[in-house]
């Protein structure tokens, strides 16, 4: 079917080309883009265990071989991809590319470049590979409840550059929304959002955010000394799937364009004490079609969203095992620094670990009250564009186990099996759950909340001894939920706060710096 909509300037050249939407292509499509761009490779992309993307590259030399793999995809050793999740015995995987993830590498002119699902010797979807556990979680929510969950993320990261001119600097703690002169970073991050929009159509905007530091004092030389500006790019809400391939695109995207750069991309939870962590907040949206169900006729967050909102909260201190997997993410996850602490919800609060965010409801027609000579009226035929955002996870996120689990406490809470509610029932958690105001200004209610686990290897206990809220109908494998918890124990960070205390305030400083520059690089 040709495309009825314009060909914007970032629309997927591939799609232009083809003259088709992305969820169209086939792989006769391919194979003619092959031909007649005289693409000299097909790269195929996969998650390994340690949360970045792979790949495999396969040059184009006659039509039979490229036809083949793209039909039945190719091999992989799955005991090396991962590494201590699976017997070597049982390890060979197939690589299956999805061919509405097809793109142009900006990178890499000439070639081709598909996501690809991991398929097991029956060509059943690998039990524990990332992309099967969160697509049988999706799967899961679906039967369950008859809607979809879509989600869109927001990465926040630091980028860092070579020291440039020191005029129009930016005063600490008000880079947000920062434009230039005084923002140095805005054409990189203009070509980082060119490509992730080029790749994945998913981008809804980018800007800077608040944290600035001058010059990076580090002992690791890859950063020490540069300008870290911190940026964020937001997603558009899709279906988790496809959400959760949108955001590792959107990180391997990022890294590589400040690599071109000669600049470094770092999506680690905190970089500077004093200075604004990175999160990874996730807002969540329910649909019935196209339509968004997170409100009702009268305008009130309806049953559905208060229902998700209590899955998120009786899951919520198990999934920092998924969304927190570093110890510098205890540095972020502290009081007075918009980032949640306690496991409470609220409307547009930045205090609690659940926000409610505007959502134009009542208030539709906005640019018209700005605007006097517009006439038309905008009808969203779409039902709005509520969400719900969870603000714990950061940086060091494994995007589709936290989506996965995301999807679990979404399928716990419209479950039928009333057995799951022998401790709480989703709307009751949320009705007791629910707060007004800054949450650290009145001592008695903060008593009475539930606190989020204060390092990795409390997440880890906590992981464990939570793990039938995963494993039920066989969605997480324990080998995962045992493999994430070793992670989470290997930090050893459950004294970290008493041993830093005990420190002279240079020597406290100096060991914060490296625990919080240990995993510039993770997932």
């Amino acid at each position: 079917m040709a495309m009825t909509t314009p060909r914007f300037a970032l629309a997927n050249p591939l799609s232009a080309l083809l003259d088709k939407p992305a969820s169209e292509f086939t792989r006769a499509d391919l194979l003619k883009v092959i031909v007649s761009e005289r693409i000299e490779r097909v790269t195929f992309h996969y998650l390994a265990i340690d949360g970045k993307l792979k790949e495999l590259t396969i040059p184009v030399t006659d039509l039979y071989h490229v036809d083949s793999i793209l039909a039945e995809g190719e091999r992989a050793d799955g005991s090396s991809l991962f590494k201590g999740m699976v017997d070597m015995g049982l390890s060979d995987l197939y690589l299956v590319p999805v061919y509405r993830s097809a793109f142009f590498n900006p990178f890499d002119e000439g070639s081709l470049d598909l996501v690809c699902r991991y398929l097991d010797q029956e060509g059943a979807p690998a039990s524990f590979t990332y992309d099967g556990i969160l697509a049988r979680a999706a799967s899961r929510f679906r039967q369950a409840s008859g809607l979809e969950l879509k989600a869109m993320g927001e990465l926040e990261f630091f980028l860092l550059t070579a020291p440039p001119d020191r005029s129009y600097p930016i005063e600490g703690g008000r880079g947000y929304h920062g434009s230039a002169p005084f923002s140095k970073s805005g054409p990189i991050l203009h070509e980082m959002v060119r490509h992730i929009a080029r790749v994945t159509g998913a981008v809804k905007y980018a800007h800077c955010e608040n944290g600035v530091i001058d010059a990076v004092k580090s002992d690791r030389p890859e950063i020490a000394g540069r300008l870290a500006e911190q940026l964020e790019v937001e997603f558009a809400t899709r279906p988790i799937e496809e959400a959760a391939d949108d955001l590792v695109l959107g990180r391997w995207i990022i890294r590589n364009t400040a690599f071109r750069h000669g600049a470094i991309a770092t999506f680690t939870p905190k970089l500077e004490e004093g200075v604004a962590g990175s999160g990874f907040h996730f807002h969540l949206e329910l649909a019935k079609g196209e339509r968004n169900v997170m409100r009702g006729p009268d305008g009130a967050l309806s049953i559905e969203a208060r229902k998700l909102i209590g899955g998120l909260c009786h899951h919520a201190d198990s999934l920092t095992g998924f969304g927190n997997t570093v110890s510098s993410a205890y540095l972020r996850l502290v009081p007075h620094q918009e980032a949640p602490t306690r496991i409470c919800w609220s409307d547009l609060n930045r205090s609690a670990l659940i926000r409610v965010p505007l959502g134009w409801t009542g208030a539709a027609g906005l640019a018209r009250r700005v605007n006097p000579a517009e006439k038309t009226q905008f009808v969203d035929e779409r039902g709005g564009r509520q969400t719900v955002e969870i603000r714990s996870p950061d940086g060091s996120a494994m995007v589709h186990l936290t989506l996965a689990g995301i999807a679990m406490a979404a399928d716990w809470a419209f479950s039928r099996d009333e057995s799951l509610f022998r401790d709480a029932r989703p709307l009751d958690l949320a009705e007791k759950l629910y707060v007004q105001g800054n949450i650290f200004a009145d001592k008695e209610l903060l008593g009475r909340l539930p606190e989020l686990p204060a390092s990795c290897v409390e997440s880890s206990r906590v992981l464990l001894a939570k793990r039938d809220l995963y494993e039920r109908g066989g969605v997480f494998p324990p080998s995962v939920i045992d493999y994430v918890a070793r992670m989470l124990q290997a930090e050893d960070d459950e004294f970290m706060n008493k041993r830093l205390i005990g420190l002279s305030a240079h020597d406290r400083l100096h060991e914060i710096r490296k625990i919080m520059h240990k995993d510039l690089h993770k997932n």
